[in-house]
């Protein structure tokens, strides 16, 4: 089969899959197979507790994470990516909680495919994300930088295309808790990588990356999926000395040998080791066999280039696995 037919039937295969009923379809097959393969989950979660806030992840499918987000005083909680409703739900009943909100990323039915089932069984229940990505059980269409509170959680919401058109990343501000804060990024930036660009361009997703990157270094990163062994792996290939990589993927491969996850990263940390985030240095733009001087006039082209040319060889890289 040519490139050419090839790149056709994947651009066909995924626009069912994203729009249609039969990608939902697909989807619920995914979940049956997942959960065949993975009795109780793909990974070992760890509650994230600090001073009246607890962060649940959730495993589900073969590598997604949702995750269960509850203020302790009130029992008010919202859910991020619910793809598995009856998983979520079990949760839910397990931590004793009220269901008032789900904060969806993007449209992708491994991130979405619960909203309808939870909505019917709590009818009150707000769904937020964009309209843009047409998010099934939508309530709350949300702007970029907007800001809205469920009970004592106060989140913002950053329109971030990249992955999807209307991808939305969601910001917890947990100071009330005397935490540092928590962004739930779905697929736009994982620990050590990145989404695909699937229906916006290179400069769009840096330009959602650099959002991210505004936030304080100590922010936790709750990545929508467990990619951080194949990402590193990466990350190692095309940069073999760099120390903290090679420390990370050390600590990462410990963790999964247990199965157990490697949730969260913070920015700090991610600035280190993900090329994604680091367009802008004499380092990736070498490998990349790109160069920003002073005399540049478009610095913004070449670092979209070049996280162009680092997905494309990550793309290639993950098949030769």
């Amino acid at each position: 089969m040519s490139t050419k037919a090839g790149g056709v039937l994947f651009r066909m295969g995924y626009y069912f899959y994203s729009n249609t009923r039969l990608g939902y379809y697909y989807h619920k097959r995914n979940i049956e197979k997942a959960k065949a393969l993975f009795s109780n989950g793909h990974s070992i979660t760890t509650p994230h507790v600090c001073n009246g806030l607890q962060i649940v992840p959730i495993a589900l499918i073969e590598d997604n994470y949702s995750y269960l987000i509850v203020d302790e005083e009130s029992k008010t909680a919202v859910v991020v990516d619910p793809s598995d409703a009856s998983v979520v739900q079990a949760v839910i009943e397990t931590e004793g909680v009220n269901l008032k909100a789900i904060l969806t990323t993007h449209k992708h039915w491994d991130h979405s495919g619960g909203n309808s089932e939870l909505k019917s069984k709590y009818p009150d229940l707000l769904v937020y994300g964009s309209n843009v990505d047409h998010v099934p059980g939508l309530t709350n269409n949300l702007n970029d930088g907007e800001k809205f509170s469920v009970g004592c959680l106060e989140f913002t919401a950053r329109f971030t295309p990249g992955h999807t058109i209307g991808h939305t990343v969601y910001i917890l501000d947990a100071s009330r808790y005397q935490s540092p804060g928590h962004v739930f990024t779905g697929d736009l930036l994982f620990m050590a990588g990145t989404g695909r660009m699937f229906e916006s361009s290179a400069m769009e997703m840096l330009q959602s990356l650099d959002k991210v990157c505004e936030l304080a270094d100590d922010t936790f990163i709750w990545p929508g999926h467990e990619y951080a062994k194949s990402n590193l792996t990466f990350v190692q290939h095309i940069e073999p000395n760099n120390d903290k990589v090679k420390e990370k993927l050390d600590w990462v491969i410990e963790q999964r040998k247990e199965r157990k996850m490697t949730i969260p990263s913070t920015l700090k940390e991610e600035k280190e080791y993900n090329p994604f985030l680091r367009t802008h240095t004499e380092s990736i733009l070498e490998i990349v066999g790109l160069k920003i001087d002073d005399e540049c006039k478009d610095k913004e082209a070449i670092r979209a280039k070049a996280l162009q040319e680092l997905r494309s060889r990550k793309d290639k890289y993950c098949y030769k696995l």
